[in-house]
């Protein structure tokens, strides 16, 4: 099968349909002065995080030319791969959850995680989140990480443990695919100390970025198409379609339209986004910068709790600690590379 029409990512989304899990990327679109979003969910077996965003803009009437490109340098290359191939072989150690509310046992029908919550920031706080993270050297990425580690942290039996994050990256304009929509996401796993401030979060992740650990998942998700159905399936069900244990997915799909040009009433308004969860990976964090305003949410997996209070919890939480932080940040100035600055 040719590179651009093979789709590495897609067979595992489906191996994890055919087990049960729900797979549909969760977006929703608040328009102007609604209070709830409309949501909308995308197979990530046909898209991905920017993918999906970027065809729900196009239903609505956006022309979009050119969706977000990488801007890391680290060229493509099966090296990272092989070094990793050690690494996969290590045993999976979960984390453990303190008390939470609403726990299910499995459910037999895929369908949207019940616990969701959201929150969009003004165009005022997200140009200040924006600048305070500019002029103090680390991403808006490495900021909203830490910050969300640290209001979930109450919720694990042992709050000083490691928090490992699977971080998705984009690689468009680095991989051809038959169409933009496409997956073009692969990640890097980030483990976030309880000590850590947001600039050694910012140095791990642009170190595991020059590492080439990107390109390391992505060629472990081409070379999955050696392995039959079944095998993915069983995969997927025991964890072992990653390389270790994540907590969960934090995804930002970046800045859209920030010079408002998109002016269809289908668009206009806030968007909310969310990655989908696993029972591997039970919490989805995700991000979105619309029209200047900067949107956080959160969804848990259904055996970990269907009760809306833990995210909401959790989301209200991050909220004050970016809040919190931003004015002791923009007090001090050391720039951030523009390539970094997404």
């Amino acid at each position: 099968m040719p590179e651009e029409a093979f789709d590495p990512i897609q067979s595992w989304f489906i191996a994890a349909e055919e087990i049960g899990e729900y797979i549909g990327i969760r977006f929703g679109h608040i328009a102007p002065g609604a209070t709830e979003p409309e949501w909308n969910f995308l197979r990530h077996t046909d898209f991905d995080g920017i993918g999906g965003f970027a065809e729900l803009l196009r239903r609505n009437g956006a022309i979009l030319s050119r969706l977000p490109q990488i801007k890391h340098p680290a060229s493509a290359s099966w090296g990272p791969f092989i070094k990793s191939l050690p690494k996969l072989l290590k045993p999976r150690r979960q984390l453990k959850w303190g008390s939470l509310e609403g726990r299910t046992a499995p459910s037999a029908n895929s369908t949207p995680p019940q616990a969701v919550a959201w929150h969009v920031f003004g165009e005022l706080a997200t140009t200040q989140i924006r600048r305070a993270c500019r002029k103090n050297g680390f991403t808006i990425n490495s900021f909203l990480l830490k910050h969300l580690t640290k209001s979930i942290r109450p919720f694990l039996q042992q709050e000083s443990a490691v928090m490992p994050w699977m971080v998705p990256v984009n690689l468009r304009g680095k991989v051809v695919r038959d169409r933009d929509t496409a997956n073009y996401s692969s990640y890097v796993g980030v483990k976030v100390c309880s000590y850590e401030t947001v600039h050694d979060v910012h140095r791990q992740i642009y170190a595991r970025l020059g590492r080439g650990e990107h390109w390391a998942n992505w060629y472990a998700y081409q070379s999955g198409r050696l392995l039959s159905p079944a095998i993915k399936r069983h995969m997927v069900a025991t964890g072992q379609c990653m390389p270790e244990w994540y907590l969960g997915g934090f995804s930002n799909l970046g800045d859209w339209d920030p010079e408002k040009k998109l002016a269809q009433n289908d668009c206009e308004g806030s968007w909310v986004f969310c990655p989908p969860v696993l029972r591997c990976q039970m919490v989805g964090a995700g991000c979105v910068t619309f029209q200047n305003r900067l949107s956080l949410m959160i969804q848990t997996h259904p055996e970990l709790t269907t009760d809306s209070a833990v995210p909401r919890a959790w989301v209200q939480s991050w909220v004050k600690e970016i809040e919190m932080d931003l004015s002791s940040l923009l007090s001090d100035a050391v720039p951030v590379p523009a390539w970094m600055a997404a």
